[in-house]
C-alpha cells in the first residue's frame, strides 16, 4: 500500500534554518569542525533567577493540565508587561499563552485567515512566516526591500501592495533575519497608509523586542488608530535564552485571543506548567537582569562587522537589533570558487558549510535571494575563526 503524503504537507518548505542546522550536525558526526552561526538561539545560559522559579514549580506540584489560554496570573504578568514596557493596555482576556511565539503565529493565521486572502510580508522576513501563511491556505505577498533602505518597507510600498483581497501584514521589528529596527516615524508613517485600509490587520513580531540598540523599542499597536487592528506576539525564547522552554504569547483584539483559544483547545492545549511559573519571573523582572547578554550581542555585533567589513564581496548595513547580520553576498554570483559554480545565495551557504566548515543560511528562505543570515549568537572566539574561514574560502 502506498503512503501519500497530504497535498498540504508536500507542498510545505523544510525549515531552512532547522534544515542547515541538521546538516552541520550531520557533518560534525562525521567529523569535521563546523561552527555553526544558523540557528537563532541564543548561547547564554537561562538566568539562574529562573531557574530556581522553576525548580520551585515543580516543588509545589505544578504537574495539571494549565489553563488552555495559560494561568491566570502569567496573563496578568504578561499584561503588565505590556503597559510597562510598550504602553499597551492588554486585558489579561486579550492574551493567549501558547508553545512558542511560532504556534502564537500558526493560531493568529487560522484563525483570522481565509482562502484566497492575501498577506503583506515585507521582505526579507521570518523563515517560517510564507508557510504559514499558506497552510491558512491565504497568499503571501512579498514586498521586496534591499539593504540601501535597511531592507525597510516604505510606506508607498506597502501603498502599491495592498489589493481588495488584503487582509493582514505581518513583520518583525527587530527583524529576523535582518536585524532592522523600525523607528516610530517609520511605523507611523506605515500606520497612515493602513488607515485608509480599515479592514487590514496587522501581525507585530516582537521576539527581539529587548535586544535593540537604538535606545527604545516602538510598537505598532501603540500608534494612534492602530491598537484595535494589531496583534503583538511574543515570547521569552531570545531574550531570556529560554528557546527550548517553548513558550510565547499574544496581546490581540479579544475575538482574535477567543478564537485562539479555542483553536489551540483542539491542537495542543495548554503551554507546559513549569515553564509558565519561570515566565512569570521572568517577566516580572527588570530588564537590568538580563542587561548582560544585550551589551554582549551588540559588542560582538561591531566586531562580526567589522571582520565581515575586511572582505571584498560583502556588502553590509548596520542591524540595529536581534542577533543577525544580512550581507549582500551577490558580488560571488557568477564565479567559480574552488571549482563550485556560486550562482545563488543558496549556492553561497553551501559553499561555506563544504569549503569553509562555517553553517550560514541562505536568504532566499527568507525571501531576499542577494544575502546570507549569519547569527553571531556565539562566543568571540568561535565569530573570529568562523569570519577567518569564510575569509580564506572567498
Amino acid at each position: 500500500m502506498s503512503n501519500h503524503l497530504s497535498d498540504r504537507v508536500q507542498k510545505m518548505s523544510t525549515s531552512a534554518t532547522l534544515a542547515m542546522a541538521a546538516k552541520a550536525r550531520e557533518l560534525r558526526n562525521e567529523g569535521k569542525d563546523i561552527i555553526g552561526l544558523s540557528l537563532g538561539e541564543p548561547d547564554f545560559n537561562i538566568p539562574d533567577f529562573i531557574k530556581e522559579s522553576a525548580k520551585q514549580a515543580i516543588d509545589d506540584n505544578y504537574s495539571s493540565y494549565t489553563p488552555v489560554d495559560g494561568y491566570a496570573d502569567l496573563k496578568k504578568a504578561i499584561s503588565n508587561k505590556f503597559e510597562r514596557d510598550n504602553n499597551l493596555e492588554y486585558a489579561p482576556n486579550q492574551i493567549v499563552v501558547s508553545t512558542g511565539a511560532k504556534q502564537s503565529l500558526f493560531n493568529v493565521a487560522m484563525v483570522v485567515l481565509n482562502l484566497g486572502d492575501e498577506v503583506i510580508l515585507p521582505a526579507p522576513y521570518w523563515v517560517s512566516y510564507s508557510d504559514i501563511v499558506k497552510l491558512a491556505e491565504a497568499v503571501p505577498v512579498e514586498v521586496k526591500t534591499g539593504i540601501e533602505t535597511d531592507f525597510k518597507m516604505t510606506p508607498a510600498q506597502l501603498e502599491a501592495a495592498i489589493t481588495p483581497r488584503t487582509k493582514m501584514l505581518w513583520f518583525s521589528s527587530p527583524c529576523n533575519p535582518s536585524g532592522s529596527v523600525y523607528s516610530k516615524a517609520e511605523l507611523e508613517g506605515l500606520a497612515e497608509v493602513l488607515k485608509k485600509h480599515p479592514n487590514i490587520y496587522v501581525v507585530s513580531d516582537e521576539i527581539y523586542e529587548h535586544i535593540n540598540f537604538r535606545g527604545g523599542h516602538v510598537s505598532i499597536a501603540g500608534i494612534d488608530g492602530m491598537f484595535n487592528r494589531t496583534i503583538t506576539v511574543n515570547g521569552v525564547s531570545k531574550a531570556f535564552a529560554m528557546t527550548g522552554w517553548r513558550i510565547g504569547y499574544i496581546g490581540a483584539p479579544e475575538w482574535i485571543a477567543k478564537g485562539c483559544t479555542k483553536l489551540q483547545g483542539q491542537v495542543t492545549s495548554g503551554a507546559n506548567a513549569i515553564a509558565q511559573r519561570a515566565v512569570i519571573t521572568a517577566l516580572e523582572a527588570p530588564k537590568s537582569k538580563i542587561q548582560y547578554m544585550i551589551d554582549e550581542f551588540h559588542k560582538r555585533r561591531d566586531l562580526v562587522l567589522e571582520l565581515l567589513g575586511e572582505i571584498d564581496g560583502f556588502k553590509l548595513n548596520v542591524p540595529e537589533g536581534a542577533f543577525y547580520v544580512f550581507p549582500d553576498v551577490s558580488a560571488f554570483f557568477g564565479r567559480t570558487l574552488h571549482g563550485v559554480a556560486i550562482n545563488n545565495a543558496s549556492d553561497f551557504a553551501m559553499y561555506l558549510l563544504e569549503h569553509a566548515n562555517v553553517a550560514t543560511v541562505t536568504g532566499e528562505a527568507f525571501g531576499n535571494p542577494n544575502c546570507i543570515r549569519i547569527s553571531y549568537a556565539a562566543s568571540e572566539k568561535e565569530l573570529r575563526e568562523a569570519i577567518s574561514r569564510i575569509k580564506a574560502a572567498v
